[in-house]
């Protein structure tokens, strides 16, 4: 189908970054994991899983269009089922950090982590209803989202790490003292 070769290029870059960005996750994931900040277990499900889920989606959706389809009904179904999956996981993470009682998400928080990725996925599945009409202005609108989601992982990756790290310097290493040595002071002799 020729209207997706002309989206080749595109595609090749926003995959490829969003594998390699997958990776990186998963090094800072493992990186925290050796000293990992209180109620972590609580909040990354909500803040830091999604970010994988975002990245996933956009490769997953690299390699749909660039499946040789012989019609853009078939790759309009795949990316649809895509959209409405995203907006129901977008769904159910929005419901989950309204419940989890670790941390209070800010304006930011609700932007990045439940309004944009609702929006890129219900314009992703809003473009595949329309790929058959108007199947350039859905290509759009499916690259848009692409890189919607594919930049609301990069915020939400860095806004993570960014918080691990300041919870792990403050809380860690209060008054220059590691916490290592505030726990298990060594007792001197009398």
């Amino acid at each position: 189908m020729s209207a997706l070769g002309e989206w080749d290029s595109f595609y090749v870059i926003v995959g490829s970054s969003a594998g390699a960005l997958i990776g990186l996750q998963f090094v800072v994931m493992a990186l925290i994991a050796e000293n990992p900040p209180k109620g972590v277990a609580v909040a990354g499900p909500v803040f830091s899983t999604p970010t994988v889920v975002h990245f996933s989606s956009v490769l997953l959706l690299s390699a749909l269009v660039r499946i040789p389809w012989e019609a853009i009904e078939s790759a309009a179904v795949a990316w649809g089922l895509l959209g409405l999956g995203g907006v129901i996981y977008g769904a159910v993470i929005a419901r989950g950090m309204r419940v989890q009682g670790f941390y209070a998400p800010v304006l930011e928080d609700w932007l990045f982590h439940a309004l944009l990725p609702l929006a890129a996925y219900a314009t992703l599945g809003l473009s595949a209803l329309v790929a058959v009409s108007h199947t350039r202005d859905a290509l759009f609108g499916i690259g848009g989202a692409a890189l919607m989601l594919l930049f609301v992982g990069i915020h939400n990756a860095w806004d993570a790490v960014a918080y691990h790290v300041t919870v792990n310097l403050v809380g860690k290493k209060a008054n220059g003292v590691p916490e290592r040595e505030r726990q298990s002071p060594k007792r001197s002799k009398r």
